[in-house]
Order: C-alpha cells, then structure tokens, then sequence
C-alpha cells in the first residue's frame, strides 16, 4: 500500500503543471548559466557558478528518477525516444567538469541541456518530429533545388567570369554568389555589374530568385505544414483516446459494425 500511495505521489508531481514550469525554468537558468561562464568571474563567482551547476544537475537527476518511478512499467520508461535523450543527458553531464580527459564532453553536454526543452514541452516536439518526418519530402526539393543551382551556376560561370573573376571564378565560386543571390545580400551590386556588359543579364537574377527563393521556399514551407497539421491532428486523437473519448478510428468503426447489424437485421426480416 505504501508503494502505491508513493508511486501515485510521483504520478501526481509529474503531471503537475507547476512542477513542469518548474523545470523548464530550471532548463533555462541552465542555458544562462553555461553563457555566464564564459565571461571572467572571479573567483567568488566561479565557486557560485559551480554549485549551481550542481544543484541543476542533481535536480535533473531528481527529475529523471520521479518520472521513471511514476511509470506504471519501468521497462516502458526506455521504449520513449525523449526519456533515453534526457537520461543520457543528464547522466553525462553529471561528469565533473575539471581538468580530466571528460571536462570537455561534461561541459558541451551542459551546454546541450537546454535541448531538454524539446522533451518537455509537447509544442516543441510535435514541431521537431514534423520537420524529421518532413525531411524526406524536402530532400527532393533540395535536390531539384541543387539542380537549378547548378545550372545557373555554370552560366553564370561562362558569361560572366571576365567581368568579375572573385564572384564568377569557378562553379564553386559561383554557386556561393547565387546563394548570396537567393538570400538577397548586395544581389543588385553583383547584378548592376553584369549589367553593364550584358544588359539583358537581369533576366538571369530575376528567374533565379523566382526559381530559389519563391517557388521552392514556399514548397518547403508547405510541406513543413502539411506534416504538422497531420502531426497534430495525431496528437489531439491521442489526447482524446487519453482522455477516455472515442477516436475518430473507433467511431468509424462502431458506424461499420452498426451497419452490419442492420444488414443482418434486413436480411432476417426477408428470409421471415
């Protein structure tokens, strides 16, 4: 009894949602904390600084066990992508930083535990594993982006390498001058001077901008929102189920077992 009573203690702290803007204020102080240590303290303010970083990473520690102790199956606790992350985090950063072969993992993991945040909120998450399950998709709009990078670059190469050889050198060189194209950093500077020896040469600019940085960004955008939409639409079902409430999935099917019963019901109702 008193382990269930414990176990719902835990379950209770995890679900709390102070507890959770508690943790996420501690993520935050943690990325603050790494940025403060890199201007000179003294050495009263580096003593501070590094009991600080002990209490944050024994929070997190704190933090990990409850969650792991409110899980109604422990070995479940591991089957999470985010509870392996966040337990090697911390674990790791639990290595002393001082001058041994590790300081430097120990100190570049602490810098990474402002990545926490990402398996706390679940706003983040849904936004991060959008964009993974989008990647796919968006590599063949990069490669099709590659490709029209690579042909303008070969023009532009060919036609305009004696008018300014530090932009238009080599395809490589070439290719970093369209991507200052795209970004529209000076591009007007690099265009007027093709200009003046080609001055048609702005239909070149002009189609590759519409190429790059209209056409292919907004399929990049869509794509980045069809996926988030769907990852959503996910999430809310599986609140819903959560919840006690029947799924879009399970309504559908009651509807086709109701169905069958009244088919079977007419079916009776002619034989008799």
């Amino acid at each position: 009894m008193k382990a269930s009573k414990l176990k719902d203690q835990f379950i209770a702290i995890r679900s709390n949602k102070l507890f959770e803007i508690f943790v996420v204020s501690v993520i935050i102080f943690s990325a603050l904390l790494v940025g403060a240590k890199t201007y000179e303290m003294s050495s009263t303010m580096l003593q501070v600084t590094h009991f600080l970083d002990w209490f944050i990473s024994g929070f997190f520690l704190t933090e990990i066990t409850i969650r792991f102790l409110a899980e109604k199956r422990k070995r479940d606790f591991f089957k999470s992508f985010w509870n392996i992350f966040d337990t090697l985090i911390v674990l790791i950063s639990m290595i002393p930083v001082n001058d041994t072969d590790l300081a430097l993992v120990a100190r570049l993991v602490r810098v990474f535990r402002v990545l926490r945040m990402i398996s706390i909120i679940p706003e983040l998450r849904i936004l991060l594993v959008s964009l993974i399950k989008a990647m796919p998709q968006l590599g063949y709009v990069m490669l099709l982006m590659f490709i029209i990078f690579y042909i303008y670059a070969a023009v532009g190469s060919t036609l305009f390498e004696s008018i300014n050889p530090t932009l238009w050198g080599d395809i490589t060189i070439s290719l970093l001058t369209l991507f200052r194209v795209m970004t529209f950093e000076d591009w007007t500077d690099v265009m007027y001077e093709t200009m003046e020896v080609y001055p048609l040469s702005w239909i070149f600019y002009l189609t590759f901008i519409f190429f790059t940085a209209f056409a292919f960004l907004n399929m990049v955008i869509g794509i980045v929102v069809n996926v988030m939409e769907q990852e959503n639409a996910k999430a809310r079902a599986e609140a819903s189920e959560e919840e006690g409430e029947p799924s879009l999935k399970q309504i559908s099917q009651q509807i086709a077992e109701l169905q069958k019963q009244l088919i079977l019901a007419n079916q009776s109702k002619t034989k008799s």
